[in-house]
C-alpha cells in the first residue's frame, strides 16, 4: 500500500503494538499518553509475555477494518519483526524507539516517539533495503541492521542464560564466561575454508573501520557488507572487535587491543553464503537484529541476501 494514500486523521487505521519488554535497561518515559494525544484513533495492543507479534498482526489484518499503517514501540527485534509482517501485508512501517539501543531508527533520524509521528503526519517516508538471512531450510527472515555468527552470537547466547542476573550483572559475567570459553569457529565460503572468529553481515556499506557493525549507515541498501575476522590473533582482540563505538574503537586501537587490519577481510556483495561449523560443545547460533536463534549442533548453512526498497518506513525528510 502506498504510504501517501493513507491520510493520518489522528491515527484512524493504524495499529501500533508496544513491546513492554524491550528498553528494560534504560529508563524511557511512557509513550501511552503521546499516542493518546497526537494519535487518539489508533488502535494501541501491548504485547505481553507469550503473545506471538505475527498473530496480533494477522488478527487485525484479517478484521472488518485492517490497519493501514502497522507501528511498533520496541526495540530492534522486535522493529525487525514487524518489518517482515509490513513487508508481508503490504503497509507501510511506523517505528518509534523503544528499546535499548534502537539501531535501525536512529540510522534513520528517528531519536524520538515524535519524530516518528511528525514523519507519518507529514507522509514522510523512505524506501528501505533489508536482508533476507535463511538457515538452512528455514523461511528468510527480515534483517534491517546486521547478521552475525560467532564471538558475538556466543556472548549473547551465554547473556540469555543469565537472564535472572539482570541485564547488566548478566552481561558482565557472560563476557567473563565467554571470553573464557571462546574459540574460532570453521566457516567455508564458495568452497575455501576458514577459522575465524567472527562474521559480520551488514545491510548496505558500513564504516570500514569496523568489525562489529552493529547499526546500519544506509537507507536504501542495495549490497552487504561483509567483515571476516580471521583467527590469527588473541582472544581479547576477538571480544575488542566487538566494540561497535567509533570512541570505543578508538580506545582499542590506541591501547593496541583491537584486531589489526590484515586481519580482518572485507567484502560487499550482493548475496553471500556460508557453512557454519562451530567447535564441538559450542552453541550452533546466529544473531539477527539482536535476535538469537538457535540451530541444530554440527552446523548450518546461512545464506543472505540484500533487498533493496523492500519496506516504506516514515522517516524525517532528508534521511535517505
Amino acid at each position: 500500500m502506498d504510504a501517501a494514500q493513507n491520510t493520518p486523521a489522528e491515527g484512524r487505521r493504524v495499529l501500533i503494538v508496544r513491546n513492554v519488554q524491550s528498553g528494560t535497561a534504560v529508563i524511557r518515559s511512557d509513550p501511552g499518553a503521546t499516542f493518546a494525544e497526537r494519535l487518539p484513533h489508533a488502535v494501541v495492543h501491548e504485547l505481553v509475555e507469550g503473545e506471538d507479534l505475527a498473530e496480533v498482526v494477522g488478527a487485525a489484518m484479517a478484521s472488518d477494518a485492517p490497519p493501514h499503517v502497522l507501528g511498533i514501540y520496541g526495540g530492534d527485534g522486535s522493529v525487525s519483526r514487524m518489518a517482515h509482517l509490513a513487508r508481508q501485508y503490504d503497509r507501510p512501517l511506523l517505528a518509534m524507539p523503544g528499546g535499548t539501543f534502537n539501531h535501525f531508527v536512529r540510522a534513520l533520524g528517528v531519536d524520538s516517539v515524535d519524530a516518528a509521528i511528525d514523519a507519518y503526519e507529514t507522509g514522510s517516508t523512505v524506501e528501505v533495503g533489508v536482508a533476507d538471512a535463511t538457515a538452512d531450510d528455514d523461511a528468510p527472515l527480515t534483517v534491517l541492521n546486521v547478521v552475525s555468527v560467532g564471538a558475538y552470537p556466543e556472548l549473547i547466547e551465554e547473556r540469555e542464560r543469565r537472564n535472572s542476573l539482570g541485564k547488566w550483572l548478566g552481561g558482565v559475567a557472560a563476557t567473563a564466561v565467554a571470553l573464557q570459553r571462546a574459540e574460532p569457529l570453521t566457516i567455508v565460503r564458495s568452497g575455501h575454508r576458514a577459522r575465524v572468529w567472527s562474521v559480520f553481515v551488514s545491510v548496505g556499506r558500513n564504516d570500514p573501520d569496523r568489525v562489529a557493525t552493529m547499526q546500519r549507515q544506509e537507507a536504501e541498501a542495495g549490497v552487504l557488507d561483509v567483515r571476516i575476522h580471521h583467527a590469527r590473533g588473541s582472544k581479547v582482540r576477538a571480544f575488542a572487535s566487538l566494540a561497535f563505538g567509533k570512541r570505543s574503537a578508538a580506545v582499542l586501537r590506541a591501547a593496541r587491543l583491537f584486531p589489526r587490519d590484515a586481519d580482518v577481510e572485507r567484502l560487499v556483495v550482493p548475496e553471500l553464503e556460508l557453512r557454519v561449523r562451530p567447535e564441538q560443545g559450542h552453541p550452533s547460533v546466529f544473531v539477527h537484529d539482536g535476535e538469537l536463534e538457535q540451530r541444530d549442533p554440527g552446523g548450518f548453512i546461512l545464506r543472505c541476501v540484500a533487498v533493496p526498497r523492500a519496506v516504506t518506513v516514515f522517516a524525517p525528510l532528508g534521511e535517505r
